[in-house]
């Protein structure tokens, strides 16, 4: 990893079911992250086009004509939409990691993943993770990821990975990216909660109203930067309720929430709740060294006389 580096989490809303001014969005944020001297910008889950706050959407005639919508701005990879993206990148000499709804790149399929995109500062698509499973109602939405989607990119800042929301509560998942050494972690999500007694029964988080500590996202990332001794920037959506239809009303969660934290779990930015804001660290590797010292989790600690971790790494 290199020794220092400055990153960013793009916490900008995209233009709800707008592809193309999503899109132009992301590539004028890439550039101005250049500018302050960014290597990395991070954006949301399904950034491009926002996500499906209609998932659970009644009647189901209702939801389908959403659905189609939501196909129409989806993104396939590779395409212009993503040559746009990486003619940013290479502009800004900037590695960009952009939640994203995908369309299948199969033949004849109109199935869509809830995916997260990877690019080179050379403007290159280093590839892609698919969520492995959608959660609760988003499995009426997408299609789940494979074992390929199980990986992570070597760039010249460092080994960079990534997970969608409730894929860090995965514990085998988790163990599996460890596993393949990620020095820096992408958690992208769709907004902050408030969680009340269980998962299903929670709302939007307001600042100056309710603990930020009532939301899962906060204990996940922070644990999974201990855990695998590696630095997060961890990206929550934020849109307003003004610019979703009125039926997404009842499910929009994205009050920000974004933040980045050391491989010891300590905060070093954010979070920002309710704006939008371009949230930058500095990432220092001494500081994972000074965690690996504690708490190897793939040297010492591992107890590889004890434990064998396996997983199928191939389609």
């Amino acid at each position: 990893m290199m020794d220092k580096v400055k990153v960013a989490a793009a916490q900008v809303s995209p233009i709800f079911m707008n592809k193309e001014a999503t899109i132009d969005k992301a590539c004028r944020t890439i550039e101005e992250a250049g500018r302050a001297g960014a290597k990395l910008t991070v954006f949301s889950e399904t950034f491009i086009p926002g996500y499906p706050y209609w998932r659970g959407l009644q009647p189901i005639s209702r939801w389908s004509d959403f659905m189609v919508q939501y196909q129409k701005n989806s993104v396939r990879i590779p395409s212009s939409d993503t040559d746009v993206l990486c003619d940013a990148s290479k502009n800004a000499d900037m590695i960009s990691v952009i939640g994203c709804t995908e369309l299948s790149d199969r033949k004849g399929s109109e199935t869509l993943y809830n995916t997260i995109l990877f690019i080179g500062n050379n403007g290159k698509v280093l590839g892609r993770h698919r969520k492995l499973m959608p959660t609760h109602g988003e499995r009426m939405v997408w299609g789940m990821g494979d074992a390929s989607d199980v990986r992570v990119f070597d760039t010249d800042i460092g080994t960079i990975g990534g997970l969608v929301c409730y894929e860090h509560h995965m514990t085998l998942l988790k163990a599996a990216m460890g596993s393949l050494g990620e020095e820096i972690h992408c958690a992208v999500w769709p907004g902050w909660w408030v969680m009340n007694r269980h998962p299903g029964d929670k709302k939007r988080y307001e600042e100056g109203k309710d603990s930020s500590h009532f939301c899962d996202i906060e204990h996940a990332v922070r644990e999974y930067a201990f855990e695998n001794q590696a630095f997060v920037i961890s990206v929550s959506q934020y849109v307003p309720d003004k610019d979703l239809p009125k039926e997404c009303a009842d499910f929009n969660t994205a009050a920000g929430g974004s933040f980045i934290v050391n491989p010891a779990g300590v905060i070093l930015a954010g979070p920002v709740f309710d704006k939008e804001a371009i949230i930058y660290a500095s990432l220092d590797s001494d500081d994972r060294r000074h965690t690996k010292a504690y708490f190897d989790a793939l040297g010492h600690y591992s107890r590889r006389d004890i434990f064998k971790f396996d997983f199928k790494n191939e389609y």
